[in-house]
């Protein structure tokens, strides 16, 4: 007897689409609870972060579970669930039983918490090497077997070596380490604000950036490079990962620039430039901001108020050297506007998009800066008014043009728009929280054995004691420690190490000294011989990476120097904003002007004289940016100017507007 064909598809088919929808709707319970804390804080923060870690993480397995499945690679699926819900049974259990692990057994705990504890250490690894690869897993293991077999290291980094007992006490069981400080700052801190990232791309706050790089490009010789840098800064501010971004946006600002006619090697160089210079930018800072504010015990704003200057002569310095880099290649720099959108804003859609999302940014800034809320307040009522105007300007705008059936419609997709945000927010998020967590184990491992002070006295023994030998030890070793790290995790790992020892025995300013590591830190996405920033982008525009990584140094140069020009012009790091920093930024920031312009100007002259040329103007730049001393600072710019004008008017034959008609 034939059988008829059944209709329905089989149940496996099925599992991606249940997934998916729980990935949604554990995403919506996920952010419930961080809402719930931020408006509330009915919990100690210990027990929230605890209970943050076990939300994420439901979050995460369920979408990576729903990627595995839709990949077909089921062998991944099976390790990451046994792991993941290693980690969610952990935060239930310790949430359940918090007053008794957290305040009775404080230095002790049950055989059986101690193997849950060694499950959740292997899940946390197999965890960071399946997001961060085997580079960050050698880190996180490489410190656990430090301390446990630190007695057998040689010299000065020899300790006593902790017993297992003490290791799972000091990671898991006393609800330190991967529960630590740095955990329970990314519930409170970091999480809302990546909620609000999340509703800023669910909305199309992304598109409306490159909607105006796109019209600017009419303007700017440029234009296709600068929109490059532009939507990779901003995106890159809030992404949190320099490889990530430079993966993501690269992958259609690359291609435009190689369709303009730039060269691949160039156009990758400027995308990976702008990916990692990205990282330092106010007011996010790839949520190294929010980390920095809880180690100094400052304002967030003051954080961001500290950066502003720096990020100004990045972005300027960056600006000026794409510019010349674009128009060396002689490309057309034109952008065809309807290869991104079908239509153009009106006017009027342009000022209801600003309004609808300047006035959640400007909700922000009042009550961090004027009524002085707590960032965890600040962000909760920054998100409520972006999921009011993201919601209500669209709808009300579509009632005003199509009446009450169109209001209705643009009302529901604005709905799903907010959902979709919410899911986005969890998605940015997990893959942060996951290496906080391996990171606070890492950084509890070292202070139980005195890490921090080892390395200090080895700076200084290598140094000498010499200012400048010490910061520059100190940059190499945090572009070390960057490699191939997320921008906040990179920056903790720095602050902890290297930071102390220029504070306490070089008597650098807290503030300048956490920027210095900082800026340094994220040097490693463009420096050889790792660059993984640099790897990405070229791979995506098929160069080769060592031209890509020559073109991206030279775009970056003062990015390599401004590490030291904070140290010998801390007066450019304040949290006091006024005139002494602005003038202190305006030398620095012409110091850089001149490297910029003598590593990426298209000179037209013999080889000999333009590499002459170009190593005085870099060297000549160099010291503007790091001397502290105003007078030969100006008599730098005042030499820069004479070169620049000089190069204008003999080898271009250009007419200097107070010259004009002399002669005739």
């Amino acid at each position: 007897m034939n059988s008829e064909p059944r209709s329905d598809r089989p149940l496996v088919s099925r599992v991606p689409r249940v997934l998916d929808i729980s990935v949604t709707l554990s995403s919506l319970l996920f952010w419930a609870i961080v809402l719930y804390w931020a408006r509330t804080q009915g919990w100690a923060r210990v027990k929230y972060g605890v209970i943050f870690i076990g939300a994420i993480l439901t979050v995460y397995a369920i979408d990576q579970t729903r990627q595995a499945f839709e990949d077909g690679d089921r062998l991944d699926g099976a390790v990451l669930l046994p792991a993941s819900i290693v980690l969610i049974t952990a935060s239930v259990y310790f949430a359940l039983n918090f007053d008794r692990v957290y305040v009775s057994q404080q230095g002790y705990a049950l055989e059986h918490e101690y193997m849950l504890a060694r499950l959740i250490i292997l899940s946390i690894l197999y965890l960071t090497w399946r997001e961060f690869g085997n580079l960050f897993l050698g880190l996180v293991g490489g410190v656990i077997l430090y301390g446990v077999y630190g007695n057998m290291a040689p010299g000065i980094l020899n300790h006593g070596g902790m017993t297992e007992l003490t290791l799972l006490q000091s990671l898991v069981t006393d609800l330190y380490g991967f529960y630590g400080s740095l955990t329970q700052l990314t519930a409170a801190w970091i999480a809302p604000f990546l909620l609000y990232a999340g509703l800023l791309f669910a909305y199309g706050a992304f598109d409306l950036i490159l909607r105006v790089a796109i019209e600017s490009a009419n303007y700017i010789r440029s234009g296709v490079a600068q929109t490059a840098v532009l939507s990779s800064t901003v995106i890159g501010s809030i992404n949190g990962s320099y490889t990530a971004n430079a993966a993501m946006t690269g992958s259609f600002t690359i291609p435009t620039m190689k369709d303009s006619g730039m060269a691949p090697h160039r156009a990758a160089a400027i995308e990976a430039v702008a990916s990692t210079s990205g990282q330092v930018l106010p007011p996010v800072m790839g949520a190294s901001a929010f980390v920095m504010a809880s180690y100094l015990g400052v304002s967030y704003l003051n954080i961001v108020i500290a950066g502003i200057i720096p990020a100004a002569i990045l972005v300027a310095s960056i600006g000026i050297a794409v510019h010349y880099t674009a128009i060396s290649d002689s490309s057309s720099q034109e952008m065809d506007f309807s290869e991104f959108f079908d239509e153009e804003l009106t006017n009027r859609q342009k000022t209801s998009e600003a309004i609808r999302f300047g006035i959640p940014f400007l909700v922000l800034i009042y009550l961090l800066g004027i009524a002085q809320y707590t960032v965890m307040t600040a962000a909760l009522w920054t998100i409520v008014s972006m999921i009011v105007t993201g919601v209500c300007f669209p709808t009300v705008q579509r009632f005003v043009d199509e009446s009450d059936t169109g209001a209705g419609s643009e009302f529901v997709t604005q709905i799903w728009n907010t959902v979709h945000g919410f899911r986005r927010g969890a998605l940015i998020l997990a893959p942060i929280a996951i290496i906080l967590a391996a990171v606070n184990g890492v950084v509890d491992i070292f202070s139980v054995t005195g890490v921090p002070n080892k390395i200090a006295l080895l700076l200084i023994d290598l140094s000498g004691g010499v200012l400048l030998l010490a910061v520059l030890l100190a940059m190499l070793v945090s572009i070390l420690m960057g490699v191939g790290m997320p921008t906040v995790a990179a920056y903790v790992i720095v602050a902890i190490l290297i930071a102390p020892t220029l504070i306490s025995d070089f008597n650098i300013p807290e503030i300048t000294a956490h920027y210095t590591v900082f800026y340094a830190a994220i040097l490693a996405g463009i420096t050889p011989p790792v660059a993984t920033a640099a790897v990405v982008t070229a791979g995506i525009a098929e160069a080769n990476f060592w031209r890509v990584c020559g073109a991206a140094i030279k775009i970056a140069a003062p990015l390599f120097v401004l590490p030291v020009a904070f140290v010998y012009n801390p007066g450019m790091i304040s949290m006091s904003f006024g005139s002494t920093t602005v003038i202190a930024g305006s030398l620095v920031l012409l110091g850089a002007i001149a490297m910029i312009y003598g590593l990426n100007y298209p000179f037209r002259m013999r080889v000999g004289r333009r590499v002459a040329l170009r190593v005085g103007l870099t060297v000549l730049g160099a010291v503007v940016m790091v001397y502290p001393g105003r007078y030969l600072k100006l008599a730098g710019i005042v030499l820069f100017a004479g070169v620049f004008i000089t190069e204008k008017v003999m080898v271009r034959g250009m007419e200097l507007p107070f010259l004009r008609g002399v002669g005739q």
